[in-house]
C-alpha cells in the first residue's frame, strides 16, 4: 500500500428481525447504535475510513443503511421493526453479494460483516431475495461464498447455542468467526455487543498492521499466531542473549524458583506460560514464544498479535502447534505449573 492510500472500512451489521426478537428489539437498537458510536470514535483516533451497512432480516431481507458514512449515522430506531420468520442464508448471501458490488477504488478497503440471529435458519426457501430456493443449493451457495472471498473480507456470525455453532459451520463460516450469545435476555445481548466491539477493535488495530481480513475475528488465544500474523505485525525477535527459558519440573511460587534455579529475581523480570483460560490485564506484557526456534517476541506488538484490546480481557492457551504465549508476572507468589517452561527476562 503507498503511504498516501486511505484504510476504508466497510462495517455491516445483518441482523435478525424475527418474531422471536421482539422481546430484544429495543435493545438491539442500543447496542447497534452503540457500536455505530463505538466505530465513530475509533475511526477518528485511528484516521480510518469507516462506511456502516446495515440489513434486517426476517422471511424478507432487507438493507436500511447503504455505505453510509460513520459520522453520519442515524439511530436505528426508526429501521428496525420485528415479525416473521428466519431466513439467514439468504440474508448473508444477499449482504455479501450486494457489498461486492461496492468500489473499492483508491484506498486499502477492508469489509467486516456482523450477522447476528436467535434462531435457526428456517425461511431462506421462499425468501424472494434467496438465488435458488432448495435448501441444500442454498448451503453450498453461502459455503462457496465463503470459501472465495478475497482475504479483505471478514464475515463473522453471532449465534443463540452449540447447535446453531454447528449449523454455521455446516454453512462454511470459519469456526473462530463463530460467536456463541444469550439470545434469552438484554443481559445477553449486551454481552454480545461487548464480543462484537472487541472483535472490531481488533480488526481496526490489525488493520493499521497491514492485516487486511481475519479468520479468527473472535477469538484471542494462541490460534491466531503464525509466521504472517507475526510478519504483519511488524515483530522482530528478542536478542537471545537477553532471556532465558527455564524448565519448571514441580509446583513452586514463581520467585521461589527462580532463586532456586540461581538467578535474582526483579518484579517483571519473569514470565509464566499459559496453561489455562485466564483474565489479562492491559498493563501486563506478552511474550510469544516459537517453538522450533525458541525466539521469543514481544512489546506492544505481541499484545496487538494476538488480538488483545488495551483492557483487562480473557485468553485461552489454544493448542498451537508452533506458538506458545508466555505472561508477564507481576506477583512473586504466582504458582508455576509442572512440565511448563519459565521466560525469564535478563
Amino acid at each position: 500500500m503507498s503511504g498516501n492510500q486511505n484504510y476504508i472500512n466497510h462495517v455491516a451489521l445483518v441482523l435478525d428481525a424475527s418474531s422471536s426478537m421482539s422481546h430484544l428489539s429495543r435493545k438491539v437498537i442500543d447496542v447497534a447504535d452503540q457500536q455505530i458510536a463505538y466505530l465513530a470514535r475509533r475511526s477518528g483516533e485511528l484516521d480510518q475510513e469507516t462506511r456502516v451497512t446495515v440489513y434486517v432480516f426476517a422471511e424478507k431481507v432487507e438493507c436500511v443503511i447503504y455505505d453510509k458514512d460513520v459520522l453520519r449515522m442515524p439511530s436505528l430506531k426508526e429501521l428496525y421493526r420485528v415479525g416473521g420468520m428466519t431466513a439467514l442464508l439468504a440474508a448473508t448471501l444477499k449482504s455479501q453479494r450486494e457489498l461486492a458490488q461496492t468500489a473499492q477504488l483508491y484506498g486499502d478497503h477492508s469489509f467486516l460483516t456482523f450477522v447476528l440471529t436467535d434462531g435457526q435458519e428456517n425461511a431462506s426457501h421462499r425468501c424472494p431475495d434467496a438465488p435458488v430456493r432448495d435448501q441444500r443449493e442454498l448451503v453450498q451457495a453461502v459455503a462457496k461464498m465463503i470459501e472465495t472471498q478475497e482475504d479483505n473480507w471478514t464475515l463473522a456470525v453471532l449465534v443463540p447455542d452449540q447447535m446453531g455453532k454447528r449449523e454455521a459451520m455446516q454453512y462454511g463460516f470459519p469456526k473462530d468467526n463463530i460467536a456463541i450469545w444469550d439470545a434469552t435476555s438484554t443481559q445477553g445481548l449486551e454481552e454480545a455487543g461487548q464480543v462484537i466491539q472487541e472483535a472490531t477493535e481488533k480488526f481496526m488495530v490489525g488493520r493499521t498492521k497491514g492485516i487486511r481480513g481475519s479468520r479468527a475475528v473472535f477469538s484471542t488465544g494462541a490460534e491466531v499466531v503464525n509466521k504472517d500474523t507475526i510478519k504483519a505485525a511488524g515483530l522482530t525477535p528478542v536478542d537471545p542473549s537477553e532471556y532465558q527459558l527455564i524448565p519448571v519440573d514441580r509446583a513452586a511460587a514463581i520467585r521461589e524458583w527462580v532463586t532456586e534455579c540461581g538467578h535474582t529475581y526483579r518484579t517483571g523480570c519473569a514470565f509464566y506460560q499459559l496453561s489455562k483460560s485466564e483474565k489479562i490485564q492491559a498493563r501486563k506484557q506478552i511474550a510469544v514464544l516459537e517453538k522450533k526456534t525458541d525466539r521469543v517476541y514481544t512489546g506492544p506488538e505481541a499484545r496487538a498479535l494476538l488480538g488483545l484490546p488495551d483492557t483487562e480481557v480473557r485468553v485461552k492457551p489454544d493448542h498451537n502447534d508452533e506458538f506458545t504465549i508466555f505472561v508477564q508476572s507481576t506477583s512473586v507468589n504466582r504458582k508455576l505449573v509442572p512440565q511448563t517452561r519459565l521466560l525469564l527476562m535478563n
